[in-house]
């Protein structure tokens, strides 16, 4: 079945994709046939459900915003298609300054981007007190008490917040994360 996706897939979308993403031409061959994997209905493309059903995001406490995230360009879209998989998963391709000067969608600001949304859950460009509570209850259930997930939501926006709105814009979230390794942190290893 992986010949079969990978015959489907022509050169130049192979080229394309790799001058938009920055994957090897190996790596999308890969992808693709993971993709129609997932895609149980051979539609072309996959749904919410179908990325759920990654086990490694279905134990994620995250995994709901992060699959949220897939579905961003599409504008509420309920579908992705493969280029849209690949633009997601770029940003998590580890960045090296020499070969990925033209691909900047796992640059450090796009994968702080990519971050930030996952704690916006409104997507009014800010981070609320209340958007963060619920982000750290998905984060540790049950394990901290409502005091103490107050508490450190409290510090947190006391901390970021420069401009005294009470929440976090997307600059400030970045002079927070000045001191943190993105780059490493949000890399995956993507065989080639």
């Amino acid at each position: 079945m992986g010949n079969r996706s990978a015959v489907l897939l022509q050169p130049e979308e192979v080229a394309e994709i790799q001058n938009d993403t920055g994957f090897s031409p190996s790596q999308i061959i890969r992808l693709y046939s993971r993709f129609h994997n997932l895609d149980k209905n051979n539609s072309g493309y996959l749904t919410r459900e179908n990325l759920l059903g990654i086990p490694e995001l279905a134990i994620n406490p995250l995994g709901d915003r992060i699959v949220h995230s897939f579905f961003q360009e599409g504008d509420d879209e309920e579908t992705l298609n493969f280029r849209q998989f690949m633009r997601t998963l770029a940003h998590f391709r580890p960045y090296r300054k020499s070969k990925d000067a033209d691909h900047n969608l796992n640059s450090r600001e796009e994968k702080l981007r990519f971050a930030f949304r996952m704690y916006d859950l409104d997507g009014d460009g800010l981070i609320s007190r209340e958007e963060l509570l619920a982000v750290l209850h998905m984060m540790v259930g049950a394990n901290i008490s409502e005091d103490q997930l107050g508490s450190i939501a409290d510090r947190t926006i006391a901390e970021a917040d420069k401009d005294g709105d009470r929440a976090i814009s997307f600059t400030e979230f970045c002079e927070c994360m000045e001191r943190v390794d993105v780059e490493q942190k949000m890399s995956i290893r993507f065989l080639h």
